[in-house]
């Protein structure tokens, strides 16, 4: 858009009006002039302490090394097209609200925010108001899970998927392992089988795609703390309009994740051989026959391992698993068949399960925390 100024009296404008301690200076202006004069949005006015100068620049900055106020390159459009995304997304929320007659003040705090700040589409708008009638619509109450099913509307089924699934398999090695002697060690199978479902949901939970509803980070936060802040909880989702994550965030993503695994791995580890190990001690005392074969478990080094296993194996995995194979290749096939969605991810996540499982077997015996019996 053009910028229009009062034509100048060229009679009135004298060199000497031109100030060395100011841009422009001129001597009053001639209000007689009914013509304007138009300047085109690529031509700017800037001075020096002696001479006034006319430079060209685009609409994204000057076009030489020192700008001025041109600055920072193509924010300026990159800018523009996103405040057109928020718009549209603001739009689209408040008219999914008038057609169901309800008012941001209805909504949780942190997901009217988001909607008043145009983060969010109509269709996420939709999924809460289906989601508030289900019977699990008690959990939207929760921050996290609000996040997680606003992403992901089968997020409940993965994690029970994920679980049953754990508990089945986790089951049957404690059975093949213990053979005879599974129900005199019950003790053993339910602290290792609780552990191991302990870090099933959190490999569901960590890596799953959400819908960051979270307020801005405070000005005071450091760059690193900005930065992980910003970062998606799944590297591979995908992002809602008007919002992008760049590769660094991606892979920061990957990072974050990685160290929260690892403390979930090494505590639950350490908790689970903790318990072992501990009732290896009170039967050692009560029963004789229990203590020639019994045999401790190496603590620090396997909770360790198992935290260094989780933080790299896992969390690929399950990123992998939940970003790419279900929100960017099943999901977009069978959106409009749930049914058949949860079939698919129940058999890709019990072959993950699997996997793991043999590469955590693998990679124990690599590391020297489990040794192979002859």
């Amino acid at each position: 858009m053009g910028v229009t100024l009062p034509a100048i009296a060229t009679n009135n404008l004298h060199p000497r009006s031109i100030s060395h301690r100011s841009f422009l200076s001129f001597t009053p202006i001639s209000t007689v002039h009914s013509r304007s004069l138009t300047l085109s949005p690529r031509l700017r006015f800037s001075s020096s302490p002696t001479r006034l100068r006319l430079n060209s620049s685009g609409p994204s900055g000057p076009s030489g090394p020192t700008g001025g106020d041109g600055g920072s390159g193509g924010n300026g459009d990159e800018g523009g097209d996103g405040d057109d995304s928020n718009e549209r997304n603001r739009e689209e929320a408040m008219l999914v609200l008038a057609e169901v007659g309800r008012g941001l003040e209805t909504l949780p705090a942190d997901l009217a925010a988001a909607i008043k700040s145009g983060r969010i589409p109509g269709e996420i708008v939709k999924r809460f108001l289906e989601l508030e009638k289900s019977p699990f619509g008690w959990l939207l109450q929760f921050g996290g899970f609000k996040e997680r099913l606003l992403a992901d509307d089968l997020f409940l089924t993965k994690v029970a998927i994920e679980c049953g699934v754990g508990i089945f398999t986790k089951t049957a090695a404690e059975l093949e392992k213990r053979r005879e002697n599974f129900s005199k060690e019950l003790d053993f199978v339910l602290a290792d089988v609780i552990m191991a479902l302990v870090a099933d949901f959190m490999l569901v939970w960590l890596p799953a795609p959400t819908v960051s509803l979270k307020p801005p980070l405070a000005f005071s936060a450091g760059p690193i703390t900005k930065f992980f802040y910003s970062c998606p909880d799944n590297a591979f989702q995908v992002a809602l309009p008007g919002t992008s994550y760049s590769f660094l965030q991606r892979v920061g993503a990957i990072l974050r994740n990685g160290s929260k695994l690892f403390a979930v791995g090494s505590g639950a580890s350490l908790i689970g051989t903790g318990i072992t190990n501990a009732l290896i001690y009170t039967r050692k005392a009560f029963d004789k026959d229990f203590a020639v074969g019994a045999e401790d478990v190496p603590v620090l080094p396997t909770s360790a391992a198992y935290g260094v296993y989780m933080a790299v194996s896992s969390n690929l995995r399950y990123q992998i698993l939940a970003g790419i194979i279900e929100q960017r290749m099943l999901e977009p096939i069978l959106h409009n068949q749930k049914l058949a969605l949860s079939a698919v991810c129940f058999a890709v996540r019990t072959g993950n399960t699997f996997l793991g499982s043999l590469m955590w077997v693998d990679y124990a015996r690599w590391v020297g925390v489990q040794r192979s019996r002859e």
